[in-house]
């Protein structure tokens, strides 16, 4: 059982999406606008997050910005079906996933499982803990090391970091990555590019040229093993 907080100013999608969410046993903290969601978050956080986009004061991109800045907790977008700039800016502050409008309230919890899953608990198949060169990958704490330093990941970029470092030299397409990390038999392949450019950010000295998460043209994506140096 999680903590949901689900932040929508429609009352009829609160409680469709709430009554589902507490069927599979989970609790659920409502918020009808941006401002009553950040307060929610500093009182007593949520485990994920359920978030539309269009919210009266403080709009889902600025409280998804600032729930970013404070915590890595997963945030799964509500959008419109034709918002796909906002979609793509969402998961650029950090965003884990999303789910457009209209959609089945049946569909949204089988995604927030998925999530919650990935989150709390392991992957099956993965150790608990990896090394590749100077990068550390702890999965009993989730906590992701380079040099030394902790790296600030959301849920979905830990996820994404950990399989490929458990899979280092073998290239994925955007397909094979949706299915694998993001557990989805199909999607909006733009999901794994933004993920990849903002885990470049964090783990690649120079993200404009990237040596460890490379590109493999017209293939798709490849995690360079450095583990055979000292």
């Amino acid at each position: 059982m999680a903590r949901v907080l689900v932040v929508d100013d429609d009352v009829t999608v609160r409680e469709v999406v709430a009554t589902y969410l507490r069927e599979a046993r989970h609790e659920v903290v409502e918020a009808p606008d941006g401002g009553t969601a950040l307060r929610v978050m500093a009182d007593r956080p949520a485990d994920l997050v359920v978030l539309d986009l269009m919210l009266p004061d403080v709009d889902g991109l600025e409280v998804c910005r600032r729930v970013r800045q404070a915590s890595d907790v997963p945030i799964v977008m509500l959008t419109a079906l034709g918002d796909e700039e906002d979609r793509v800016v969402g998961l650029e502050l950090g965003a884990d996933d999303y789910i457009s409008k209209p959609f089945s309230p049946r569909e949204l919890a089988l995604r927030v499982e998925s999530v919650l899953r990935r989150t709390l608990g392991p992957p099956p198949g993965l150790p608990d803990r990896l090394v590749d060169g100077d990068l550390v990958v702890d999965h009993p704490t989730r906590a992701v090391t380079r040099g030394g330093d902790r790296l600030a990941l959301t849920a979905r970029e830990y996820d994404l970091l950990r399989f490929l470092v458990a899979h280092p030299d073998a290239t994925f397409s955007r397909d094979e990555l949706l299915q694998q990390v993001w557990g989805w038999s199909f999607g909006d392949l733009s999901t794994v590019t933004v993920h990849v450019r903002r885990l470049r950010e964090k783990v690649e000295v120079d993200p404009t040229s990237p040596t460890r998460l490379v590109t493999v043209w017209g293939v798709g994506y490849l995690w360079t093993s450095r583990r055979t140096e000292s």
